[in-house]
């Protein structure tokens, strides 16, 4: 069946808890299919530096219930044991309709029991109440045990058990204060994975903290999995027919650039493009290509050695303005503009195909987004109505003549309306802060390696 660790909060522990779980698997000798509820990028990361194994984005605000089961079914059928890490607290989500694409959501949606990650710090008879209105609030929602986080001592856990005892729900796993494992963050989230040196060391303390603070003789039946009852959904989602030719995309993968669902890389794949890793970091004059690809990442943090690459910044530079078909998304954005300026106000000079600047701040751009294309571009035509993921500190100076996009927030019925413009287009060119999971949307990508195939005409 597998099984969705959700937190009481943001910051309950279910990260640390999914990671500990994912990684006694492993040490166990046994397979495991792992999965991220919602648009994160990072915590996905950690899963597959644990299991091995890519990890799949479920949103079905991104894309759709039907997706959403689709992939959790095709995904996880022939693997043994399958888990979902749940997004912020169990029951929060998109503001209307309230909780759409919350992990409760999720849960339903699969048809998946519940393990709650409870923060037991500052608690202990309330803990009854607050479980008991989890496992209340939503009936149809199984919350089918409890995982006890920042636990104080025996006698806490003591007062803990005790008060729990009436709601005969089951203590999967207690984890002490002491047993705490620290994951480096910073002002977008957790620091991905590439960018830890100790790594390794993280990982074996997260195998032997799972194998110590679980009950695994109640927690591994409610992970193992079987298929989804084929009444709901076929496991399967939609072929897609690969372009007659391949195409050679260059994408920019190094520790300023590692912002990619796994669905997007493998719809190009399947569609027929040859993904080739560039570093805009540390490699020079691009490689033999027909398009570019930008994701998002961190290029804040990696400024100044962008800016002393100056080999990659022309070369993308000269590529775009001879027509190379460009997608940039977010942090690939920021690289395309005139410059980046930092935490501590210093600018950093970038390749300059927009004429605008990235400026860093405090304020967080964050949340859905349902986006009205008002410009052609090399990924999206005129008109097309889509939905995206905002999350970013920085801002740009001057904005697009003709905006790419009007974005408003995300709402899941009522007709388009004007909102803030935002974005770059050109014919060969599409740069935006909105980032995009294609599961729903296969002619994006397809439309997009169509223009690398064909490009079009250069502007005079």
């Amino acid at each position: 069946m597998g099984v969705i660790i959700a937190g009481d909060r943001s910051g309950s522990g279910k990260t640390t808890v999914t990671l500990a779980i994912l990684a006694a698997l492993r040490q166990k000798g046994l397979a495991v299919q792992s999965f991220k509820v919602g648009p994160d990028y990072i915590d996905p990361m950690f899963h597959r530096a644990v299991t091995g194994r890519v990890c799949y984005n479920l949103d079905p605000v991104l894309t759709s219930e039907a997706y959403v089961r689709q992939s959790y079914g095709r995904r996880s059928q022939a693997i043994p044991h399958s888990i979902v890490e749940g997004v912020m607290g169990l029951f929060d989500g998109a503001a209307a309709p309230l909780g759409y694409g919350s992990t409760a959501h999720g849960a339903k949606v699969l048809g998946l029991p519940v393990v709650l990650v409870v923060n037991c710090r500052s608690l202990s008879h309330s803990i009854a109440a607050l479980v008991q209105g989890y496992r209340t609030f939503d009936p149809v929602v199984n919350v089918a045990g409890l995982v006890l986080n920042q636990v104080g001592s025996d006698r806490h856990l003591e007062l803990l058990t005790a008060a729990l005892e009436p709601l005969h729900l089951p203590i999967l796993g207690v984890l002490r204060r002491e047993d705490q494992i620290h994951l480096p963050d910073r002002h977008l989230g957790l620091v991905p994975t590439a960018e830890l040196p100790q790594l390794t060391e993280i990982l074996d303390r997260l195998a032997a903290l799972g194998l110590r603070c679980f009950d695994w003789e109640k927690l591994l039946p409610l992970v193992e999995n079987s298929p989804l009852a084929s009444s709901i959904d076929p496991p399967s989602l939609p072929e897609v027919e690969p372009l007659p030719q391949p195409i050679r995309l260059a994408i920019a993968q190094d520790s300023a650039f590692s912002f990619y669902y796994a669905d997007n890389l493998e719809l190009l794949t399947q569609l027929g493009a040859d993904l080739i890793p560039w570093s805009p970091l540390r490699d020079g004059p691009l490689p033999d290509c027909q398009g570019l690809y930008f994701g998002g990442g961190f290029p804040e943090m990696f400024a100044a050695e962008l800016a002393e690459n100056i080999t990659a910044q022309r070369a993308v530079g000269q590529a775009i303005a001879q027509g190379m078909p460009t997608y940039a998304e977010c942090g690939g954005l920021m690289y395309l503009c005139r410059s980046i300026v930092d935490f501590d106000d210093r600018p950093h000079a970038m390749v300059g195909t927009l004429p605008t600047d990235a400026v860093m701040g405090k304020r967080l751009t964050l949340g859905y987004r349902d986006a009205i294309t008002q410009a052609s571009s090399a990924l999206v035509p005129v008109g097309q109505r889509l939905r995206g993921h905002e999350f970013h500190r920085s801002q740009i100076t001057e904005p697009a003549a003709q905006p790419l996009y009007h974005l408003r927030s995300f709402q899941v019925d009522g007709p388009p309306q004007t909102g803030q413009p935002e974005g770059w287009a050109m014919a060969n060119l599409h740069a935006s802060y909105l980032h995009l999971h294609w599961g729903t949307t296969p002619e994006l990508p397809r439309r997009f390696l169509q223009r690398c195939l064909h490009p079009a005409p250069r502007p005079h």
